[in-house]
């Protein structure tokens, strides 16, 4: 899989795309990401990418000619099954999203910037919008990582087990039941006595009932969907 960033503040990105799990995928070979400045593919002198909204709004504006000649160089490379643009009023970023995503060959993301970016890119450029939240960031940065980061690890060979990707909280529109560890007592308190009984049938009944449980109490919309 390859993932192409484009973004204005490619050193943002650069410490969380090369830790832990994306990192180990990076390394052997499962997935390729490459970021790349915006400010590459402007032809304005100081390498500016924006510029005043017209109408006279307040803020800066992401200028359409730099966004539109980085993908257009991407796209006269290889094809790209989406051109993702991070956007508070995107669709809501979910983890049946994430597990599709992770199936494509080929994807860019766009950070958006500033005020926002001319609307011409949303219209003719991007293929998909995704939001992370119902809140606004300085830029799509930190969203993009978080994509990023969500279907890195899904791909066969990310992570060791790749069962614990498929029990992670939302896979099943559940949240995950509580894990433990050693020591079984600590402070006194005790890991529940079904997990050291060893009847692994009894064990998975009680994880679903707690993931139930779980899900009724923090996020029942989930039971809803």
């Amino acid at each position: 899989m390859r993932i192409d960033i484009l973004t204005v503040l490619p050193e943002m990105l650069e410490s969380p795309l090369g830790c832990s799990i994306i990192k180990r995928a990076r390394d052997k070979g499962l997935v390729d990401i490459q970021v790349h400045n915006l400010r590459s593919f402007t032809t304005n002198k100081h390498r500016k990418v924006d510029d005043y909204p017209f109408g006279g709004e307040a803020g800066m504006v992401m200028q359409i000619e730099p966004v539109d000649r980085a993908i257009s160089h991407l796209k006269s490379q290889r094809k790209y099954d989406e051109v993702i643009f991070t956007s508070p009023d995107g669709e809501r970023f979910d983890q049946p999203m994430a597990n599709s995503l992770s199936l494509l060959e080929n994807i860019i993301i766009l950070c958006g910037h500033y005020k926002g970016v001319d609307y011409r890119i949303r219209e003719h450029l991007i293929t998909k919008e995704i939001s992370i939240g119902d809140y606004v960031l300085t830029g799509g940065e930190m969203p993009a990582i978080a994509i990023t980061d969500a279907i890195v690890r899904l791909i066969p060979g990310a992570i060791g087990d790749e069962q614990s990707a498929l029990s992670d909280s939302f896979q099943d529109n559940l949240l995950a039941p509580p894990v433990y560890s050693r020591p079984a007592v600590y402070n006194g308190w005790e890991v529940p006595a079904i997990l050291l009984s060893g009847h692994q049938a009894r064990i998975d009944e009680w994880r679903h009932e707690q993931a139930l449980e779980r899900t009724r109490r923090l996020r029942p919309d989930l039971l809803d969907d």
